[in-house]
């Protein structure tokens, strides 16, 4: 059975499209069959990443790996059970329907809380949660104090996190591997870097997630979104020498797909 990916925050902007592109290539390169699906239903651009890709392939006639573009199936109301919530039914077929034929599924959640977003939580056996290093998005995690910098308690994504896990538990399944991934990090050390680091190691401790460090503030990772090609590809394109930023920015993402410890996967680029 397909082991499932979800790219989960329900805030927009940490990076969440840009790191599910970056690992389900990375993962297609590799060799496995990766299935790719999106649940913002409204931008979609996970979705429109690959789909980029696919057309960019076959324009050029180039021999690259490239993740099976999934969605949601049209389902009719004879489909439904007698209250069965459509979405779960959709969501639940899309996997049923690639869980025997794929390596790896990759969904991308949208930057929101909604019933597919919930859903597909309870169903990741690795979950990753990119943070661009700031305390407006360390908020949904966990609320701390605004003086000493303690935490109180943990905060409306945690929570939605612990509901999904319970669901699993009840189901007999494994538990999720939760991987908080710290976006846009500063090159330097900076004082605020250092706090936000130290709170996660504690939240992490108390909440059960592993913190992996993610992908610094680099065009790289957005520019090539039109061709759906990533930094990985940038040999095929025909780039012989990278430049330094490049061989950087290659590096975190061999670090990133280490960390995510994915079963069978031994990173080789």
């Amino acid at each position: 059975m397909a082991h499932i990916i979800v790219l989960g925050n329900e805030k927009g902007g940490s990076g969440k499209s840009t790191t599910a592109m970056h690992i389900a290539t990375a993962l297609a390169r590799m060799g496995h069959v990766v299935g790719g699906l999106d649940l913002d239903l409204r931008q979609r651009s996970f979705h429109r990443y690959l789909q980029n890709r696919e057309a960019t392939i076959k324009r050029k006639g180039m021999d690259a790996a490239c993740p099976l573009v999934l969605d949601l199936p049209d389902l009719s109301a004879d489909d439904i059970g007698e209250g069965e919530n459509i979405y779960d039914r959709r969501l639940s077929a899309a996997v049923a329907h690639h869980e025997d034929s794929c390596d790896f599924i990759v969904i991308d959640c949208p930057g929101s809380h909604t019933r597919l977003s919930q859903v597909a939580h309870s169903l990741a056996d690795t979950l990753v949660t990119p943070l661009n290093d700031s305390f407006v998005d360390f908020d949904l995690l966990a609320k701390i104090d605004g003086e000493t910098y303690e935490l109180k308690g943990p905060s409306v994504y945690s929570e939605m996190v612990w509901h999904a896990r319970q669901l699993r538990a009840k189901a007999g399944l494994q538990p999720t591997d939760w991987i908080v991934v710290r976006n846009r990090l500063p090159s330097q050390q900076m004082h605020n870097k250092r706090k936000i680091g130290k709170a996660l190691e504690e939240l992490a401790k108390r909440i059960g997630f592993r913190v992996a460090p993610g992908f610094s503030e680099r065009v790289i990772f957005r520019e090539m979104f039109p061709s759906g090609m990533t930094l990985l590809d940038l040999r095929d394109l025909g780039v012989e020498r990278l430049n330094i930023s490049n061989v950087a920015a290659r590096q975190e993402v061999r670090d990133l797909i280490s960390s995510l410890n994915l079963p069978g996967v031994s990173v080789d680029f």
